[in-house]
């Protein structure tokens, strides 16, 4: 766990006691602040009770209470601030909302030999779409070229939960427009941006807001630091040229991957266009890092991809099976199409749908000819079912066990069964996370009645 002096004698509200909230209540208890605590679960406020022996801790809703000489207010990404009434409290209050990424680059502040975290460097991804992998592929290249990494933000341990690196170490964060926007001072030595493609536009004002919150990444940084843009969309595009206006020329790289393309045969957990670009941005990442070639190119060869992410789970009499739940949108779903072109013929058996976060499939629809069969789920079942019709074959599946037990039955050698949804899982899963574990037992259990494993061999 990360403590620093940054928050010695102050006063701090928490509100949210998940993952993020429980381990800055901690960090911050353990470094001498005093901590208002609250979620609106009993369980987690319970668990505080039990430690009310603790004068550090008030176990009390930061909304109704008065934060009269507080440092902030730190609240989950989850919660949102355009309808909360945290975020009128606060301001009313004149007390910043934050979240657990500003309580690190306050801890930043502070120099090591003031008991500040050993010297180190911090890189942020963010992006719509391949954040995750991104993210981990640098963690990935970093380690591997001998340099202590840590993953963090938007992925794995929160990053206040990590044990801090040794000097020369480096902190590879993955950031959502939720945690920017509760971010006001973190000096990236490296940022990325991905993509922009329109996503969790219920948090925003239109698009441009939400990529606006993408942009900050970048103001918040030191125009004297490298900063990798994709090339894939305009909005990313304008952040860049904004950032080559005030930087100095070569600290801006725009990277499509091409350079790659020759490469990319040997990567088997990074295949389509969308993981080319990916790996394009974690290789440049780490080149400003000082990571040279001969370190990363033969690391791209070991990289074992994420679960959920264009994941292989099975291939059997000569069907490959994808689970790529983690694509809870049109345009995260789109390279995942891209990524199997027909051969001669369409050859994907498409298992999409769930809680769709629009009517339309329209990024989707230049890969459309990559489908053999489309298999509907979800709530947006209907809807999609009556896109896709006039272009490929459609079942009206429903459940998840009944469309992938109707693709098997389909699949010839050389298909592709693969669950990539365009749409969130809540209508039928708790998160993206079940409803590919979901997919990953189902395909398992149905290909053991069959007396197969998940490597084809019969038994």
């Amino acid at each position: 766990m990360i403590v620093s002096p940054a928050f010695a004698g102050k006063r701090y509200a928490v509100l949210g006691l998940a993952r993020s909230g429980l381990t800055a209540v901690e960090t911050l208890l353990a470094s001498g602040a005093h901590v208002m605590a609250w979620d609106s679960r009993e369980e987690p406020r319970q668990a505080l009770c039990a430690r009310s022996q603790d004068e550090s801790i008030e176990v009390a809703d930061p909304v109704a209470a008065d934060l009269t000489g507080y440092d902030g207010v730190i609240v989950s990404p989850g919660v949102p601030l355009n309808k909360h009434p945290i975020a009128e409290v606060a301001r009313r209050q004149d007390v910043p909302v934050i979240g657990d990424i500003e309580l690190f680059a306050l801890a930043r502040t502070i120099a090591p030999g003031e008991g500040g975290l050993p010297a180190h460097r911090v890189v942020g991804i963010t992006g719509t779409n391949g954040k995750s992998t991104t993210t981990s592929l640098v963690h990935h290249l970093l380690e591997s070229a001998g340099v202590p990494a840590r993953v963090g933000g938007n992925i794995g341990v929160p990053v206040l939960g990590e044990v801090p690196l040794p000097e020369g170490g480096v902190y590879v964060l993955e950031l959502s427009s939720y945690q920017i926007d509760l971010t006001r001072s973190l000096d990236c030595d490296v940022a990325a941006l991905l993509n922009i493609t329109p996503d969790h536009l219920d948090r925003y004002d239109g698009f441009e807001a939400y990529a606006a919150s993408k942009a900050r990444l970048f103001e918040m940084q030191d125009a004297a630091r490298p900063a990798i843009f994709g090339t894939g969309d305009r909005e990313t595009s304008d952040i860049a040229e904004a950032e080559e206006a005030r930087r100095a020329a070569g600290l801006v790289r725009r990277v499509d991957g091409q350079g790659l393309v020759a490469l990319q045969k040997d990567w088997p957990s990074l295949q389509g266009p969308h993981n080319l670009q990916n790996a394009a941005v974690a290789v440049a990442i780490v080149e400003a890092l000082g990571i040279p070639a001969e370190q990363w190119e033969p690391a791209l060869r070991t990289f074992s991809g994420l679960p959920h992410r264009m994941e292989r789970v099975a291939e059997a009499n000569g069907v490959l099976y994808i689970n790529d739940s983690k694509a809870t949108n049109p345009a995260s779903t789109a390279p995942a199409l891209a990524a199997f072109p027909p051969d001669p013929a369409p050859r994907i058996h498409w298992i999409l749908g769930g809680l769709p976060k629009g009517d339309d499939l329209d990024e989707c629809a230049p890969f459309f000819g990559n489908v053999a069969a489309a298999y509907t789920i979800g709530d947006a079942g209907p809807r999609f079912a009556e896109i896709l019709t006039p272009f490929t074959e459609v079942h009206r599946s429903e459940m998840m066990a009944e469309a992938i037990r109707e693709a098997m039955a389909r699949a010839k050698p050389g298909d592709v069964v693969m669950l990539s949804p365009a749409c969130a899982s809540f209508d039928q899963f708790r998160d993206y996370e079940a409803r590919g574990l979901v997919f990953r037992q189902i395909v398992e259990a149905l290909l053991e009645a069959q007396g197969e494993d998940a490597d084809g061999v019969k038994h």
